[in-house]
């Protein structure tokens, strides 16, 4: 009976693990389709992506909601030419999740060149099967 249980315990936390390592692999994927449809102004990924009650924090102080957030990368207004992600973290409590990162990027914002370094903490949740960026908050890096 004991060597049962046991085993029923193992097999339970090792489904358990794997259920988490999806959600890692699941909401690292999301995250990575949120920074390619950034350089590629994909305004029908970026809508699919963020909360309708997004908060997006810049580092300078604004914060935008989805409609502004999606029209200023979509307007070039905020042009990114390139996003290098590194130091990425991901955490995940049952349907949330927090990634913080370091991002380098090459900028065109309405037509002037520039680069950005910034650490950034991005929450997201899962809701009817799908990943949805909530909030992010960005910092800039030294």
């Amino acid at each position: 009976m004991k060597k049962g249980m046991v085993l029923l315990l193992m097999l339970v936390l090792v489904m358990g693990a794997a259920a988490q390592d999806k959600k890692l692999e699941a909401v690292t994927a999301a995250a990575e389709k949120l920074r390619i449809a950034m350089i590629d102004a994909d305004s029908a990924t970026l809508s699919s992506l963020a909360d309708e009650q997004l908060s997006y924090g810049h580092s300078g102080g604004a914060v935008e909601n989805k409609k502004e957030f999606v029209a200023k990368i979509t307007s070039g207004r905020s042009d990114f030419v390139t996003i290098a992600i590194t130091s990425q973290t991901v955490s995940v409590a049952g349907n949330t999740a927090i990634i913080r990162h370091h991002l380098e990027a090459a900028t065109n914002d309405s037509g002037k060149p520039g680069t950005v370094k910034l650490q950034v903490m991005q929450v997201w949740y899962k809701a009817k099967g799908k990943w949805k960026l909530l909030a992010r908050q960005a910092v800039k890096a030294s």
